[in-house]
C-alpha cells in the first residue's frame, strides 16, 4: 500500500514528488509514455525557458524537467515510465492500473497532475516548425520575435490576450480567424480592434506553414473559408491559440470537472470532490498555464496529500 501515487510528470507532478518525498511518503510517479502523455509534460517541446526563476540566463524545457526529475529521485521517488490506463478513486483505497501490470497499484492518496495539451491546426509544416516559430504560448516564446511580424490564430479570449501581449513586442500582429466575428468577450475585442498594431484576417484558415526546409517560419498559406481562394501571408512566427484540452479523460465520471473539462478543485486547495484525491497543474488550471504556477500547485497537492494521509494514520 503506497502513501501517494502521482499521475503525471510535468512541473506539477515532479514538484509534488519532491515535497512528498521529503515528507517520507515514498511517492510513486506514473510519468506517462509517448506523445499524448509525454514524460516531463509540455516543457519537453519547449526550447528556451527564460521566465522560470533561478535560471538567470534561461534554460531549455527538457533540461529544466531533467533537473526536477533528478531532485525528485534524490528524495526517494519511484518512477514508472508508462501510462495509467484505469483508476478507481472512491473509498479509502485508491487503485491505479498501468499497462504492464494486471494487478492495480494501491494507495491512500492520489495526486492528479496529467496536464493539458495545446490544440494544434494539424496542417503541413506546423509540427516540423514547433520551436522554430510555431508556438502555443505567447508568454513563453513571444520575446524571441521582438520587432518582427507574427500571426495569432483564433478568435476567443486567449487569442485576443496573446495578440495584445505580442503587440507590445512585435512590429505587427496578424489575427487569422476562420469566421467573420470573434468569440472573445466584448472588452477583449474592443482592446484588440483599437490596437494600431493588430490587423484582422476574417474567414481565413491556415492550410500550410512554410518553410520547414529553412528551419524557420517564413510565411503561411491561407484559404478563404467562404470562397476557398488561397493567398500567402509573410510572417516570422505563428502562435496557435485555439485552446487546450486537459488530459482528464481517465477521471471522467469520478472527478468533478468544469464544462471545459478541467478538473474542479476547492478554492485555495488542490482537493477534488473525492477524499484523498488532489489535482494540480494544468489539468485543473485553464487560466495561467505556466510552469511556475503548475509547480506551485504541485507543492500544495503534496502538502494536502501528506495532511490527509497523516490524519488517516492518526
Amino acid at each position: 500500500m503506497h502513501k501517494v501515487i502521482i499521475i503525471g510528470s510535468g512541473p506539477a507532478g515532479l514538484t509534488a514528488a519532491i515535497y512528498a518525498g521529503r515528507a517520507n511518503m515514498n511517492p510513486v510517479v506514473i510519468e506517462g509514455l509517448g506523445s499524448d502523455h509525454q514524460p516531463g509534460g509540455q516543457l519537453m517541446i519547449t526550447t528556451e525557458v527564460e521566465n522560470y526563476p533561478g535560471f538567470a540566463h534561461g534554460v531549455t524545457g527538457p533540461k529544466l524537467m531533467e533537473t526536477f526529475r533528478a531532485q525528485a529521485e534524490r528524495f526517494g521517488t519511484t518512477f514508472l515510465t508508462e501510462d495509467a490506463v484505469k483508476v478507481e478513486l472512491a473509498g479509502p483505497v485508491k487503485r491505479v492500473w498501468v499497462e504492464s501490470q494486471t494487478e492495480p497499484l494501491e494507495a491512500r492518496s492520489i495526486i492528479v497532475a496529467t496536464g493539458a495539451v495545446a490544440r494544434w491546426l494539424d496542417v503541413p509544416g506546423e509540427k516540423e516548425l514547433q520551436n522554430y516559430g510555431v508556438s502555443a504560448c505567447a508568454t513563453c516564446d513571444g520575446s524571441f520575435f521582438k520587432g518582427q511580424e507574427v500571426i495569432v490564430v483564433g478568435g476567443g479570449d486567449t487569442a485576443m490576450e496573446e495578440a495584445h501581449y505580442l503587440a507590445n513586442l512585435a512590429s505587427k500582429v496578424h489575427v487569422v480567424h476562420r469566421r467573420d466575428s470573434l468569440r472573445a468577450s466584448r472588452i477583449m475585442q474592443e482592446r484588440a480592434f483599437k490596437h494600431p498594431k493588430i490587423e484582422f484576417h476574417w474567414n481565413k484558415a491556415i492550410v500550410e506553414v512554410r518553410d520547414p526546409a529553412k528551419k524557420r517560419v517564413t510565411s503561411v498559406l491561407l484559404e478563404d473559408t467562404v470562397t476557398h481562394e488561397r493567398s500567402e501571408l509573410r510572417t516570422d512566427a505563428v502562435f496557435v491559440a485555439i485552446g487546450h484540452t486537459p488530459a482528464a479523460q481517465l477521471f471522467r465520471g469520478q472527478l468533478d470537472a468544469h464544462e471545459n473539462e478541467y478538473l474542479k478543485v476547492f478554492h485555495g486547495t488542490t482537493r477534488t470532490n473525492l477524499d484523498g484525491v488532489f489535482a494540480c497543474g494544468d489539468v485543473a488550471d485553464h487560466v495561467y498555464r505556466q510552469a511556475i504556477t503548475a509547480a506551485g500547485t504541485g507543492c500544495m497537492a503534496a502538502i494536502d496529500a501528506e495532511r490527509y494521509v497523516s490524519a488517516l494514520e492518526g
